[in-house]
């Protein structure tokens, strides 16, 4: 009976993984799906990794003929309190575009390269237990004058091509319910500029909850052990997914339901240098 239970059990989270798994990886950052949170890696953890992204809710693309693109990044957490990276996105030049030149509308062609760093303002618990962990960010921040040649520029006077920008303050708590797992409750305020999407300011809200069951040896609850929900409003979209660890926190399956329809997958690699 505990054997078939266990069966059930292994069988469920085949089945259910596909379609909720991610992490802030589509930006090559920490967070939660697209929504930032004040979570950090382990000091000196060097994370790689790469998606295939749904258009739609990224690009600037209006065409049905290409559903998806790729992403890669690299980023690697300096201190306790410092993490930066870097993310190339793929383009697809979409049929009829004036931008791309005709020979490459229909192909996935250029990369879109972002920058991106979180600054730790004040870590969980440093005054009384109740107290957040309160962290700064930025995503692609600068562009190049007249689309990749010339001075670095933050300004938007149009001549730009960042096409992630953002800038958030973020709030972190968690809850730990013993023999059950960890609960994370996230805000952050978003300031959101990308080019050739409405830019605004608002809230973002969300939750996790990575499992941590006791019996540890038993397999069935070692391959759960291994699984954290997730689920935000990103001052967009609502959004559900989850990040699972295949093997310790070394490599990661992610995936996502952006709008609870679009799909989007990829894998972390991590090392710890400490």
């Amino acid at each position: 009976m505990r054997r078939k239970i266990q069966l059930g059990l292994l069988c469920f989270i085949v089945m259910v993984l596909p379609l909720q798994i991610q992490a802030q990886a589509l930006y090559g950052t920490t967070g939660l799906l697209h929504a930032p949170s004040a979570e950090m890696q382990k000091d000196k953890t060097f994370m790689f990794g790469g998606n295939v992204l749904h258009l739609i809710p990224l690009q600037y693309i209006t065409s049905n003929e290409i559903k998806y693109t790729f992403n890669y990044y690299l980023n690697i957490t300096i201190f306790p309190w410092l993490e930066v990276g870097y993310t190339c996105t793929i383009n697809y030049a979409e049929p009829g575009s004036s931008y791309w030149p005709k020979q490459s509308w229909g192909k996935y062609t250029n990369q879109d390269r972002a920058f991106n760093a979180r600054l730790r303002l004040w870590k969980e618990g440093w005054w009384k237990s109740w107290t957040p962990q309160i962290l700064l960010g930025l995503d692609d921040p600068t562009s190049h004058e007249s689309y990749g040649g010339g001075a670095i520029k933050f300004d938007e006077d149009g001549m730009q091509n960042n096409h992630f920008t953002r800038y958030y303050l973020a709030v972190t708590k968690h809850f730990d319910f013993k023999g059950i797992g960890m609960l994370g409750i996230h805000a952050a305020y978003v300031d959101y500029r990308a080019c050739w999407f409405p830019h605004y300011k608002r809230l973002s809200v969300g939750i996790n909850f990575k499992l941590d069951l006791p019996d540890k040896d038993n397999l069935a609850i070692k391959t759960l052990n291994g699984l954290k929900l997730m689920a935000e409003y990103d001052a967009r979209t609502v959004n559900v997914g989850a990040h699972y660890q295949i093997w310790k926190d070394y490599i990661n399956l992610i995936a996502e339901l952006n709008d609870g329809k679009y799909f989007s997958g990829g894998l972390i690699f991590k090392v710890h240098l400490k």
